[in-house]
């Protein structure tokens, strides 16, 4: 275990945070949890930082608000940052990863029709081919986690996410009842909005996150590049505060309690018992082929720290699906984005340790490894792509 200064000693002098109030934008989801407790629990006060929530509608106000500088940070998809960074589908601006926030917890729900047809033995792909009209599936952001899972789920039971299916955004909050509505066919989102449809009778959870890839990584604390620049003492303790607070909920208690915050009409705004269900890992009697792994946190800093790897993926993924030339750089980039020097003198401030690579290996749900060592050969190996 490092040697860990007092917190004390980043609050005067030279070490100072620059900025001393935030403004941090999240959506509402179980994995906002670790902004929540920072606030309630006042995480940022041994730091020196006070900080002010702004709950936005969608990912797309996130990513606006960050370029505008109304938000100072944000909880964010990981493909949201990366899609900025190379000004896919919108603006770009350079973009900044100071932690991962959590791995697994989202989920894809279908309608009751296709999960009924799913759950009798027929194939997914079978099972959209013998529509009139191509099915209708939503994810969160263009270049969004969500986007990945729902392309990777698909392609890797023989369908074309962007050929054999209609492909639309739609923001989280308003997916249970797109799908009620019968606008929807499914979807891929993070919790409770999964819970909640089942709870409507709108649809079934057919599959976790955690299938596709066992503790992929999901949210990230980002900011802009410049803001980690231009407030590099505020950047690490701001980090710092993250860190704490996603160590705090890896306790079953204490997460019962973040379900109880959540629940509050200033976050999430639905009933506790939907919330705390996915949170604590229990999907009832969701017709799942994989036992789900449980959102994670903290898990002594394996979950938080910013694999240059887990950048790639996201890279390799858009390099897959047509979105980014062959000729770009990815290395490069993901060591620009991924602040891991600034990641490390911050987890320094609670004593949690390293790991001993900025890469690490996962196999996915199709047997593909990945370790990060060559993104263009990886993303090149698929049957299915652009």
């Amino acid at each position: 275990m490092p040697n860990t200064p007092s917190p004390s000693a980043y609050l005067a002098g030279s070490d100072a945070p620059e900025k001393t109030k935030l403004r941090l934008g999240f959506v509402p989801l179980n994995d906002c949890a670790p902004l929540i407790a920072a606030k309630l629990l006042e995480l940022g006060r041994p730091y020196g930082l006070e900080l002010e929530l702004l709950r936005q509608p969608s990912w797309a106000a996130v990513r606006d608000k960050l370029l505008s500088g109304e938000l100072d940070a944000a909880q964010a998809l990981y493909g949201l940052v990366y899609g900025v960074q190379l000004g896919l589908g919108g603006p770009q601006a350079d973009m900044a990863v100071l932690m991962t926030l959590n791995r697994n917890g989202q989920a894809i729900t279908v309608s009751n029709r296709l999960a009924q047809a799913l759950g009798h033995g027929e194939s997914l792909a079978t099972s959209l081919s013998a529509r009139d009209e191509p099915a209708t599936f939503a994810q969160t952001f263009p270049t969004g986690t969500h986007a990945m899972w729902l392309y990777y789920w698909l392609a890797a039971q023989g369908v074309h996410p962007l050929r054999d299916v209609r492909s639309v955004v739609i923001p989280p909050p308003q997916m249970a009842a797109a799908l009620q509505r019968g606008e929807l066919d499914g979807y891929c989102a993070g919790e409770p909005w999964h819970a909640v449809a089942e709870a409507m009778h709108a649809g079934r959870t057919v599959a976790s996150s955690s299938e596709i890839w066992p503790d992929h990584p999901e949210k990230v604390l980002a900011c802009r590049a410049d803001f980690a620049a231009l407030y590099p003492n505020t950047a690490r303790a701001l980090t710092a505060t993250l860190l704490a607070a996603c160590r705090w909920l890896e306790e079953s208690s204490h997460r019962r309690q973040a379900a109880t915050w959540l629940a509050s009409p200033d976050y999430l705004d639905l009933p506790e018992a939907l919330i705390a269900s996915r949170l604590l890992g229990d999907y009832g009697s969701a017709p799942l082929r994989q036992a789900p792994l449980p959102v994670r946190f903290h898990a002594e800093g394996e979950v938080n720290y910013p694999y240059l790897s887990d950048g790639l993926w996201f890279l390799s993924q858009y390099r897959r699906w047509g979105m980014l030339p062959g000729e770009t750089d990815l290395k490069a980039i993901t060591s620009a984005v991924n602040q891991t020097a600034r990641y490390a003198e911050a987890a320094s401030l609670l004593g949690i340790n390293l790991p001993a690579s900025t890469s690490r290996r996962s196999v996915l749900m199709d047997g593909q490894v990945w370790d990060g060592s060559d993104p263009l050969g990886y993303a090149a190996s698929f049957p299915l792509h652009a």
